[in-house]
C-alpha cells in the first residue's frame, strides 16, 4: 500500500527543505511534522489536529492533499479491528444472560477502581509537576527573528520600547493562551492569529499565533509563534559593562560632549526626526550598519545597550533626541551642509559614574 508519510518525506527531501525551516514557516512543530512523515498518530492530541496539519503540510509541499487524505483514511480503515460479527462464534443461548451479567459487573467494578486510580495518579502527577516547576519561570527576549516555542504559565517575554523594556507574562495555558500586558490580559485561541496592542496606544506591536494548547492540562503549556510588527520593539539587553570604555582610555584629541551621567548604565534610544532630505547611516552596539535616504517627515528610532555610531550627510536635516530613564535630551543641531560622524555611547569616568557622551569620529 502506498504510504502517505513517505510521499511527504520524499517531496520535502526533493525540495531540499529541513523540518526546522518548515516548522518556522507553517507554525507546525517539528515533532508534529516528523510524526506525519512517520505516520505516528499517537503524537497528536486528537484526529482533527492530525487531519488539519496533514492538509497544511501537503499544501506547503505542493502535494495533492486529497490523495494524501485518502491514503490516511485507507490506512486507518485497515488498522481498525474487524466487526465482531465476523469473529465471534455463536454461543449457546442460555449462556448469554450469564455472560452479560458478569460483563456488566466487571465493567462497573473495574470502572470504579480505574476511576479512583486515575484520579489519584493524575492528582499526584499534577502536584509533582507543580512542585518540580515551583516558582521558576523562563524569560525570552523578543528580537527581529520570530519567537517559536512552548511557553508555560508565569514565563516572561521581554519587548523593547522607546521607554525601555516591557515585561509580558504568560497568564493562561489551559484551553486558551493568555498574555498579561500593561494594557490587560490578551487571549489567543487555538489556531488563531491575533495582532496585540501591548501598551494601549491602539497600535499593535505583536502578532501571536497559537498552534497547540491543552484543553485540560495547564502544565503542558502552549506552543506559540510570536513576531514583532516593529523593529523598534526589539528587546534590548542591559549594557555589557566589560565593553564600556574608561574615559582615560579614549584619545585625548577627540572632542567629547557629555549628555548625562548616572550611577549605572542602561539601554537608551535615539529618535531621529528628519526635516530635510539626507543620507543617514547608523550602527547600534557594533551590529550591522543600516543606511538609507530619508526625506522630510521621516522618523527613525534606534535603541542600543552600549552605544550607536551615526553618520549624516547633512546634519541640519535631522534632529536627534536621546531618550533614557524616562528623560529626553535634545542634541544640538549642526550647520546646514555639515557632515556628521559621531559615536553616542556610555563611558565610565574616573569618578566611577557612567556617562553618555558624544564623541566625534574622523
Amino acid at each position: 500500500m502506498e504510504s502517505y508519510g513517505q510521499i511527504l518525506k520524499t517531496a520535502r527531501e526533493q525540495k531540499g527543505l529541513a523540518l526546522e525551516i518548515i516548522a518556522r514557516e507553517t507554525s507546525i512543530t517539528q515533532e508534529y511534522l516528523a510524526a506525519l512523515e512517520n505516520e505516528d498518530s499517537n503524537v497528536f492530541p486528537g484526529e482533527p489536529y492530525l487531519v488539519g496539519f496533514l492538509q497544511n503540510y501537503a499544501d506547503y509541499l505542493e502535494v495533492d492533499k486529497n490523495h494524501i487524505l485518502t491514503l490516511y483514511h485507507n490506512k486507518k480503515l485497515q488498522e481498525s479491528p474487524p466487526p465482531l460479527a465476523l469473529t465471534v462464534r455463536e454461543r449457546p443461548k442460555f449462556l448469554i444472560p450469564l455472560i452479560v451479567t458478569l460483563i456488566v459487573l466487571l465493567l462497573v467494578g473495574g470502572g470504579i477502581v480505574l476511576g479512583i486510580f486515575l484520579k489519584t495518579k493524575f492528582s499526584n502527577s499534577d502536584e509533582e509537576a507543580e512542585k518540580a516547576r515551583g516558582t521558576e519561570f523562563k524569560k525570552y527576549e523578543l528580537t527581529d527573528k520570530p519567537f517559536s516555542g512552548r511557553l508555560y504559565k508565569s514565563d516572561q517575554l521581554i519587548m523593547g520600547s522607546d521607554k525601555g523594556n516591557i515585561f509580558l507574562t504568560v497568564a493562561e495555558t489551559e484551553g486558551i493562551f493568555g498574555l498579561e500586558t500593561p494594557s490587560g490580559v490578551q487571549y489567543v485561541e487555538l489556531s488563531e492569529e491575533l495582532e496585540v496592542d501591548v501598551d494601549g496606544d491602539s497600535v499593535p506591536e505583536l502578532i501571536i499565533y497559537v498552534s497547540d494548547v491543552s484543553q485540560k492540562n495547564v502544565d503542558r503549556g502552549a506552543e506559540v509563534k510570536i513576531m514583532l510588527k516593529n523593529a523598534s520593539n526589539v528587546a534590548v539587553a542591559s549594557p555589557d559593562e566589560n565593553q564600556i570604555p574608561n574615559a582615560e582610555d579614549l584619545p585625548k584629541e577627540q572632542n567629547r560632549t557629555e549628555i548625562f551621567s548616572d550611577t549605572r548604565a542602561y539601554p537608551f534610544t535615539i529618535n531621529a526626526t528628519f526635516r530635510g532630505g539626507c543620507l543617514f547611516r547608523y550602527r547600534p552596539d557594533r551590529k550591522e550598519t543600516v543606511e538609507d535616504y530619508f526625506a522630510s517627515g521621516d522618523i527613525v528610532n534606534i535603541t542600543a545597550s552600549n552605544g550607536v555610531r551615526v553618520w549624516i550627510s547633512n546634519g541640519n536635516a535631522a534632529k536627534l533626541q536621546v531618550v533614557a530613564n524616562s528623560k529626553t535630551y535634545d542634541l544640538a543641531v549642526p550647520r546646514a551642509g555639515e557632515v556628521i560622524a559621531e559615536d553616542i555611547k556610555w563611558i565610565k569616568d574616573t569618578d566611577g559614574r557612567y556617562k553618555v557622551v558624544i564623541v566625534d569620529v574622523d
